[in-house]
């Protein structure tokens, strides 16, 4: 369970997550499913968004998981027909899955810095690279001409994608995870001016930084004290904290109800304790 911020009812609605066995669009998985919605858990690994459903329905509430590549279109139509027959046409799309590579990442922050062995800009991979906007842009791109058939045919939908702050100004070592969520933005205003007539909107949230079992060790010691780049972040945070996952909650449900945000399509919102809008001075 979750703790709500919004009292929004999706009885009935049918939203499709992927990405689900992640930390961001597990909460939203059960968010939606507390709100009344028919919750379609997509993952590339099935035991994983399958335990999240179950997890979903001993609380007594609608989820189902599907096992489905976001760069595959053919497990995906698999995906939506299964989806057809357990709930009927989709409703609402979260684009969920995303993530950088080790390959696409440099070690140090700033070129003149660089000693022997570390990888540098000069040592990105071109596959990592192509990898990492492959999973980003296409894998939010694939999944919205998949589901998107079903909000053009009954004239009304929305589509909801997940970009990062640092879409507005890139981070250091991810040029690519950078790049790949810009994308994403510029996706995201796209689609809301190529679905505005068919009654589809289309926003996005821009999460700031939030700890994950993933990136742990980089943000804090074993001591628990933070790194020099944590404190670099927490620094550069006017609230001095991290962004919690239950806390991107609250704009998901609005952006995603069609009567609280009716008027809203082509937004990328913040949600990242000020980060992007503090100059650090």
């Amino acid at each position: 369970m979750v703790n709500l911020p919004l009292n929004i009812d999706y009885k009935d609605k049918v939203v499709v997550i992927t990405g689900a066995g992640g930390l961001i669009c597990s909460a939203m998985a059960h968010a939606f499913a507390q709100s009344g919605a028919k919750v379609a858990a997509l993952g590339r690994r099935l035991e994983n968004v399958q335990a999240l459903a179950d997890e979903i329905k001993a609380e007594g509430f609608i989820c189902e998981g599907y096992k489905a590549n976001v760069l595959d279109p053919e497990e995906l139509e698999l995906a939506r027909q299964a989806i057809h027959r357990d709930f009927g046409s989709v409703d609402i799309l979260i684009n969920g899955a995303g993530g950088n590579n080790p390959r696409a990442t440099t070690d140090n922050e700033y070129q003149h810095e660089a000693k022997d062995g570390d990888k540098t800009f000069f040592d990105l991979d071109p596959s990592g690279v192509d990898m990492v906007f492959k999973l980003n842009f296409q894998g939010s791109l694939i999944p919205t001409q998949i589901f998107a058939k079903d909000m053009v045919e009954k004239k009304s939908g929305c589509i909801l994608n997940i970009s990062s702050m640092n879409a507005f100004t890139p981070l250091t070592k991810i040029p690519a995870y950078s790049g790949a969520k810009a994308a994403i933005s510029n996706f995201t205003q796209w689609l809301a001016t190529h679905f505005a007539g068919s009654g589809i909107r289309c926003n996005a949230i821009a999460p700031g930084f939030l700890v994950s079992a993933q990136n742990k060790s980089l943000l804090f010691n074993e001591d628990g004290t933070p790194t020099a780049r944590s404190a670099k972040i927490l620094n550069g945070t006017p609230t001095g904290r991290y962004v919690e996952a239950e806390e991107l909650l609250g704009a998901t449900l609005f952006l995603c109800d069609d009567r609280a945000a009716s008027a809203v399509t082509g937004v990328v919102m913040p949600i990242d304790c000020g980060f992007s809008a503090y100059s650090g001075v």
